[in-house]
């Protein structure tokens, strides 16, 4: 449906289609307009995975801080 936001690709998922993309690079002579293509999902996709691995860390700096109680809090993206 229109406006509705598909949710994002698990991390797992995100970087294995990363190693793909770079197999893929690595292994073929491609075409000029391919290997831009690859580049550039390759791009959004490390953009993709490094902010996941962002918000983890960010999640575990807020269980660390709780000194020697560890009490989980629901992590809060500013961006959201």
């Amino acid at each position: 449906m229109p406006g509705e936001e598909k949710p994002a690709p698990s991390f797992e998922s995100s970087l294995q289609e990363l190693e793909s993309v770079v197999k893929e690079m690595e292994s073929s002579d491609l075409p000029l307009e391919r290997a831009l293509e690859l580049f550039e999902k390759g791009m959004r996709l490390s953009e993709t995975c490094r902010k996941q691995l962002e918000e983890a860390e960010t999640r575990i700096e807020i269980l660390v801080r709780k000194g020697d109680k560890v009490q989980p809090e629901p992590f809060r993206s500013d961006k959201a």
